[in-house]
């Protein structure tokens, strides 16, 4: 009934032309290129790994396996290692998120309400103009910044912070830094769309009243800025769990990412039903993350949408 109605008002305001096109673009994106493919994963997670001559036999039969292997591998024990991975592509992803979010609320709040506004448009600009480089491309110039030679370890040893180089990747320091710059404007847009609306006059109110700093943005900012903070935590939890070049180009040795196990599963083991039970999880996971964000923060989906 929501959807309907969006499309009704879409039609009243741009006519039956201009609202047909837009309806039919929005249903095949949706359809499409979201949920069909989206089934289709669902479907061949719940399937065996068959060669093609198999498929739509008598043994391509529905089956738990790919799901149960996740948890308990082939020995019947738990599948620790696996477990592990997510777990920790899990708790390095609230990290990061985390990272992101006390980072880019003081930025998002000059943006609207400290800066001149021709001030705050040259910074959008200095924080959207790195981004033209390819996330690849930036991935390695941070394995540069902080390999043995590199930048980081040049400086700390010039001022005698350290005395021998620092393996910042085998730390997965470098990781955790280019993952937090990664996803930082997903993070700063939708908390600055969010202050942006609020009454200056609010926040002017509060200090004529003696009310601190910090507790005029506990008690009238972060309100405000709930849906935004809600929408980019979603939005860089959500992709820092799903990315895959960042993980293999910045990540140590011994740290895996959930993502590569999906990755070995479809390319390097061609066990395509298996990759899609992995797929499915890291999904239900995101998922799982975007209802607790609006548990927490009290908003609504439509909220986060904004």
């Amino acid at each position: 009934m929501r959807l309907l109605y969006d499309f009704k008002a879409l039609f009243d305001r741009y006519g039956v032309g201009v609202g047909s096109f837009v309806a039919v673009v929005i249903s095949l994106w949706v359809f499409i290129l979201i949920l069909l493919p989206q089934i289709a994963m669902i479907d061949m997670s719940f399937g065996h790994n068959l060669p093609p001559a198999e498929r739509g036999g008598p043994n391509d039969v529905y089956t738990l396996s790919n799901y149960a292997y996740f948890l308990f591998g082939n020995d019947g024990g738990f599948n620790t290692l696996h477990l592990t991975i997510m777990a920790k592509t899990v708790i390095a992803s609230v990290v990061v998120t985390v990272f992101d979010l006390i980072l880019c609320y003081p930025i998002a709040y000059v943006l609207a309400h400290g800066a001149k506004p021709q001030a705050a448009r040259l910074m959008i600009i200095g924080l959207i103009v790195p981004y033209w480089v390819n996330e690849v491309l930036r991935a390695f110039a941070f394995r540069i910044l902080f390999g043995s030679t590199g930048l980081v370890n040049g400086v700390g040893l010039a001022l005698g912070l350290w005395s021998d180089p620092i393996d910042f990747i085998r730390e997965d320091v470098a990781l955790y830094a280019g993952l937090t710059y990664a996803y930082i404007l997903l993070m700063i847009f939708p908390i600055y769309n969010a202050i942006e609306a609020l009454d200056r006059n609010q926040i002017e109110a509060a200090r004529d009243m003696g009310a601190s700093w910090w507790r005029i943005h506990w008690r009238v900012v972060i309100p405000m800025a709930k849906p935004g903070i809600a929408s980019g935590s979603t939005m860089v939890f959500m992709l820092t769990t799903g990315s895959l070049a960042a993980p293999q180009i910045l990540g140590g040795p011994s740290n895996l990412w959930f993502t590569q196990l999906v990755y070995q599963w479809f390319n390097e083991a061609s066990n395509w039903a298996r990759g899609s039970a992995y797929a499915v999880i890291l999904v239900a996971v995101c998922i799982l993350f975007t209802f607790l964000m609006m548990r927490v923060f009290k908003v609504s989906i439509g909220e986060i949408g904004r």
